[in-house]
């Protein structure tokens, strides 16, 4: 994998360029990528986190051409509070997911919502903007956030996933407003698209995205077979669980994968498969993943 220098402009496609934001962590990969779309105007898609060195690089990059919309695919704080102090710079709209007034429990409750992101204009799903020799359409993507949006660009065949899919990670799914079942059916929509590549918030991009994207599936259903399995074993507590599940990832990451353990237990409770006792879990049904 090549990987982008923090700070400069790299060109993807003659419609879009990437800037990588200086955030490299667990979490965040190499860092948030911002993406550049247009040319003589533009739309810039996720500004990033509010860093004075990021603003530099991303006025750079724009290099006096008139921005058209500041894009937002969900305000994750990696994301999204950028947005302010270019839309100052630029006099640009900032334009695409809804607010979101939501705590996080999750891993990075510190810095997950940026509850001061003020959109000038909301897009629903299938609403457009566009400009010279460029259109957005808004893909609603629920699941890593109720509000998450990607973004397609049908004059390169693109889609501007943000967080929802990620070549380096699956994503994060942190209840109460993550939700694993709008993430799978928001996987299962995407897989009806003929999107002919992903340009990610985080990592490379991915060039044959159905597949990644059936991977993705099946993958949660693997994970959700695992789960019930443990249930009907006897092990009902979410950690006990992630021991067992992610032994071999960064135990960094364990308390993300806790998070989308639990929006598991929570869908399969939904649908009768599981029943919370305070901090336990228990099997309600057999069920076919059980089956040899």
């Amino acid at each position: 994998m090549t990987e982008a220098p923090t700070g400069v402009a790299v060109t993807l496609d003659p419609l879009v360029a990437r800037v990588l934001a200086p955030n490299p962590s667990p979490f965040t990969h190499t860092g948030t990528q911002t993406h550049l779309v247009g040319s003589d105007t533009l739309a810039v898609i996720d500004p990033g986190p509010d860093d004075p060195r990021h603003l530099a690089a991303l006025l750079a990059a724009i290099d006096g051409r008139r921005v058209a919309a500041i894009v937002v695919t969900h305000t994750h704080r990696d994301h999204s509070p950028l947005s302010r102090a270019l839309k100052a710079a630029t006099g640009a709209p900032i334009v695409g997911c809804a607010p979101l007034a939501m705590e996080d429990l999750g891993p990075r409750a510190d810095a997950a919502f940026d509850f001061d992101y003020a959109p000038d204009r909301v897009l629903g799903d299938g609403e457009t903007i566009a400009d010279e020799g460029w259109t957005l359409e808004a893909v609603a993507t629920p699941g890593h956030t109720s509000n998450h949006l990607a973004f397609a660009l049908p004059q390169a065949g693109a889609l501007f996933s943000g967080d929802h899919v990620m070549g380096w990670s699956t994503t994060i799914v942190s209840p109460p407003d993550g939700d694993m079942a709008a993430y799978m059916a928001s996987l299962d929509k995407l897989m009806q698209r003929d999107d002919r590549i992903y340009y990610p918030g985080h990592g490379e991009a991915i060039e044959n995205p159905r597949r990644l994207v059936r991977g993705l599936l099946g993958h949660r259903k693997q994970r959700e077979g695992q789960i019930l399995r443990l249930l009907h074993a006897g092990t009902g507590e979410v950690p006990a669980m992630v021991e067992r599940m992610y032994a071999g990832i960064d135990r960094r990451m364990w308390p993300a994968a806790e998070r989308s353990v639990l929006a598991h237990l929570i869908d399969l409770g939904r649908r009768g498969l599981a029943i919370e006792e305070g901090d336990w879990w228990k099997p309600v049904l057999y069920d076919t993943y059980l089956k040899p």
